[in-house]
């Protein structure tokens, strides 16, 4: 029996298409490898980005990796600006169907892993 959970990421990018692009992959490949999950179990990629990115939108960013099938989901939206935020910060929840019992694994890359220090 499958039931629905929400996977968090996030990882630190550099202001460019390039690194945007691949930092956005690796977050991704990292937790579908992570969590045991194929495309077919997902049902919506959600990106919030900080402000100080606006190379290319991270919806983008995924689909040119070919990845994230064409009925795939995606909606990307701009973080909220706070005082003393972490920069350069794209987040993500991937609502998907595992396994009833699953344990979900959360990714944290490239310097994000300060926002959930209790993530490690």
């Amino acid at each position: 029996m499958k039931k629905l959970f929400a996977l968090r990421g996030a990882v630190q990018c550099e202001n460019t298409k390039e690194d945007i692009c691949t930092q956005v992959g690796l977050m991704y490949n990292e937790l579908l490898s992570k969590n045991k999950l194929k495309e077919d179990d997902l049902v919506s990629v959600i990106f919030s980005v900080t402000n100080d990115l606006d190379a290319v939108n991270p919806a983008t960013a995924l689909r040119s990796t070919g990845r994230a099938g064409g009925d795939m989901s995606l909606f990307s939206a701009q973080e909220p600006m706070c005082a003393n935020s972490v920069e350069r910060i794209i987040r993500v929840i991937i609502h998907c169907y595992l396994d009833e019992g699953s344990k979900p694994n959360h990714v944290y890359l490239n310097g994000a892993q300060v926002l959930r220090p209790d993530r490690k």
